[in-house]
């Protein structure tokens, strides 16, 4: 694979881990904020809930981000050390694999023939090919796996302040319309964002942001408002 494939690949992660992180962390503060809110005027009360879902939420995010790329990686390694004993204990077999793969791409023949021989000629080679097209498990690094779970992590909590900085500056009323307007217009863009960067109409991914979001709030607001009557 080429350095620009695999800085592309890397930059779609990144992307994939922030828009995971700071959707998630905003998503869940705006509903417990609003939800205590609606329970209660204590100001305090209000804060301390946002600020322990703030740093619980991201926390949360940045080992459960970890702990599923460890799983990955192990899964990664296991299927190699299968794939190991299985090109050195049934050769015949995984050579017929690479034949059918390359079959099935087009190859026939003399030229079929030469990239099965000069593939399997490789034991290492072999090996890479059959975890990529076979598999199609790509080798989870130790460095992608604890930066990716520290962007997730991160990202949660930039994203639980979206809705949580209005009631350190506003009275309660207002900061509940301000944290609305500020998570929507985040969610919005953040749709936009990443329709742009993957696929998707931008409007429609916008859209559908905001929506997840505002059912989150209302969920978190009706819940607080039942048990504060």
């Amino acid at each position: 694979m080429h350095k620009k494939e695999l800085s592309k690949i890397g930059k779609q992660s990144t992307l994939s881990d922030i828009i995971l992180g700071g959707q998630d962390g905003l998503v869940n503060v705006l509903g417990v904020i609003l939800g205590v809110a609606a329970a209660t005027s204590n100001y305090k009360v209000i804060i301390a809930a946002g600020m322990a879902a703030t740093f619980a939420e991201s926390i949360s995010m940045a080992a459960v981000a970890l702990t599923s790329k460890m799983a990955e990686r192990d899964h990664y390694y296991s299927e190699l050390e299968r794939e190991k004993r299985e090109i050195k204990e049934m050769p015949t077999l995984e050579k017929k694999e690479i034949r059918d793969i390359y079959q099935a791409k087009g190859f026939k023949g003399k030229m079929l023939d030469g990239i099965v021989e000069q593939i399997t000629s490789n034991n290492e080679q072999w090996l890479k090919l059959m975890m990529k097209e076979e598999l199609e498990l790509t080798e989870i690094k130790n460095k992608d796996i604890y930066k990716g779970s520290f962007v997730v992590g991160f990202s949660a909590l930039i994203g639980s302040f979206v809705p949580l900085t209005p009631f350190f500056l506003l009275p309660i009323s207002s900061a509940i319309i301000c944290s609305l307007t500020v998570s929507s217009i985040v969610l919005f863009f953040i749709g936009i964002y990443k329709a742009k960067s993957t696929v998707g109409s931008p409007l429609k991914t916008g859209i559908q942001m905001v929506l997840i979001g505002m059912g989150a709030a209302l969920a978190g607001y009706y819940i607080g408002h039942l048990f504060g009557q």
